[in-house]
């Protein structure tokens, strides 16, 4: 290794470094630049090759910040900052939790899928481990590396299905990159500690294919046997290396997530973020809507356009909350319409999927409607028969929600709750600014794009964005905290319901549903522990602190700054 974590006799921390000189000045997650002090550059052989003014890490901030506004376009800010990121891991992170209003576009959603788009062109240096299916027979070789032996969190993809994009093949990793960046800034999880693999099975992007500057295999995608039998490699080898490790998939196809997750989820600690952490954070979001119109989750009608994964995933936790809230399964079922590409699921149809026939409505309840189609059942239809009080979209399918359709869900419900959820900002459907205006102001939104502030009532508001960097960093967190073997559903829910004690709206029903990004730390902090919690009551944590499970969580989350580096004999 060429480095250890230390703590002197007081308990501060230090670094215990084997690198030197250029090595060491060119190390993204020890290099300090200028702010190395006299001792560490007479210790560390950093006299000369680096300049001679010494800067605090404060100085340096500010310099990034002027460069970065500097950029004249979003996609020059993400270069800079992937840049950044690649010489001063430290320095990066200061930036972003200074300034994470701001940055987190750039860094995430919207930009980073302008980023996935342009990977093979603008790539830099290399971050993070590509396992290509040719090489598959030398998965453990790419994980023995010494430096990755302090890996806690994974995040990977196989770049199918990039936000609401497609597939962007070896330049998806974009979204492990980015994904794990909010994992240190927003739940301070150490950059030494995470780890972003892309899984390159090919892809079916033609433009990718043909174009000469691919950084991935060229390659058709594998399918059927080759392709389980490729996750299968590289999870078995994850758990002899890691055997610890939370291994998070990110942007898999419907056809992969799904049955990716169901067979591995009971052989690690394992979740899929586009499922689950989707689920959790949609539902803490209308968990605080419902408390701001003063009525209760039981009297929820749910209309969902989008009935793949990520719906189903919400729709999921949102029946399990209310089965939890008094409901038989019945009643609850009776509350969801969820909408496709083909219309309204109904009980009658024949290829309907498997995760999605819990929530098949029963074609008895919509014969008596008076369809505008007799073919399928539209949004339009549900809409004015179903009259719900809540539409949720995750379909990518943009101005879906249309005005038409929006003034009448709000001529049946006094305050509408609608979250147009896809992304990127383009994908989205619908834009904030007329939701409010065809409600008269009167609806309940929240967007799953960062959107600007827009007017209601003659004042400007904040646009709340459900995000998923209000959920999965505090669940990630709280277990690595208690090493959990496991993640159940239940520790989701637990993660909504803290997310939910977190808004503002406990305090003025006319709030906010979501607190400012600029607290997102002090949110991480209180989900970390009711997802660690959960973990010990369901007996699945092999790891329990001895002192306070608070001050334990409390202590795991890495700060941004300089420590003082002392040689390490190897």
């Amino acid at each position: 290794m060429d480095y250890e974590f230390a703590r002197d006799e007081q308990g501060k921390q230090y670094m215990k470094v084997a690198l030197s000189g250029y090595s060491l000045a060119m190390n993204p997650l020890l290099n300090k630049g200028m702010a190395f002090n006299d001792q560490e550059r007479e210790e560390f052989n950093l006299f000369g090759i680096i300049p001679p003014r010494r800067t605090s890490l404060e100085e340096q901030r500010v310099r990034s910040y002027q460069t970065f506004r500097s950029k004249p376009s979003d996609l020059e800010k993400y270069i800079y900052l992937r840049d950044l990121q690649n010489s001063n891991e430290t320095l990066f992170y200061s930036l972003l939790c200074e300034h994470i209003s701001e940055l987190m576009p750039i860094v995430y959603t919207p930009i980073v899928g302008l980023g996935c788009q342009r990977y093979s062109h603008i790539y830099r240096r290399p971050r993070g481990i590509y396992i290509a299916y040719p090489d598959r027979h030398r998965i453990d070789e790419m994980l023995a590396h010494p430096q990755l032996s302090h890996t806690r969190v994974i995040v990977v993809s196989d770049g199918e299905r990039i936000l609401g994009l497609g597939d962007q093949g070896a330049g998806g990793m974009g979204i492990p990159i980015g994904k794990l960046a909010l994992y240190t800034a927003c739940a301070g999880i150490h950059p030494a500690y995470t780890l972003p693999i892309l899984l390159d099975t090919g892809t079916n992007n033609t433009d990718l294919q043909q174009d000469p500057l691919y950084i991935g295999w060229p390659h058709e995608r594998i399918r059927g046997k080759d392709y389980n039998d490729f996750i299968d490699l590289f999870v078995n080898a994850v758990k002899k290396r890691f055997p610890h490790v939370l291994l998070q998939w990110e942007d898999f196809a419907q056809r992969n997530a799904k049955p990716i997750l169901e067979r591995y989820r009971n052989q690690l600690c394992t979740f899929n973020d586009d499922i689950q952490g989707t689920a959790a954070i949609t539902v803490g979001t209308l968990f605080a809507a419902i408390r701001a119109t003063q009525s209760t989750l039981q009297d929820q009608r749910i209309a969902l356009v989008g009935a793949g994964s990520a719906g189903c995933g919400i729709s999921q936790l949102l029946m399990d909350a209310m089965i939890e809230s008094g409901l038989s399964r019945e009643e609850a079922k009776k509350r969801f319409f969820l909408i496709d590409q083909f219309g309204l699921l109904t009980d009658d149809i024949k290829d309907i999927l498997p995760f999605q026939t819990p929530f098949a409505q029963s074609k008895d309840i919509v014969s008596n409607w008076n369809l505008l189609n007799s073919n399928q059942i539209t949004l339009k239809d549900v809409i004015k028969h179903a009259q719900p009080t809540v539409l949720i979209g995750v379909s990518g399918q943009p101005n879906l929600f249309t005005e038409d359709i929006v003034r009448e869900m709000a001529a049946h419900v006094a305050r509408p709750i609608i979250f147009p959820l896809s992304n990127p900002t383009t994908r989205c459907e619908a834009i904030p600014e007329d939701l409010i205006k065809w409600t008269d102001g009167n609806v309940i939104v929240s967007t799953g794009s960062p959107f600007a502030n827009a007017m209601r009532h003659g004042k400007s508001c904040r646009i709340d964005q459900t995000n998923n960097c209000y959920i999965f960093p505090g669940v990630g967190l709280g277990l690595i905290a208690v090493k959990a073997k496991h993640v159940t559903d239940n520790m989701f829910m637990a993660a909504a319901k803290a997310l939910a004690d977190c808004s503002p709206t406990r305090f003025d029903p006319s709030n906010n549903l979501l607190p400012s990004l600029d607290t997102i730390r002090e949110v991480s902090y209180k989900v970390a522990i009711a997802v660690a919690t959960e973990a010990i009551k369901a007996n699945l944590a092999t790891e329990i602190p001895n002192d306070s499970l608070e001050q334990h969580i409390n202590d795991l989350m890495w700060k941004p700054e300089y420590v003082f580096y002392k040689k390490l004999e190897r």
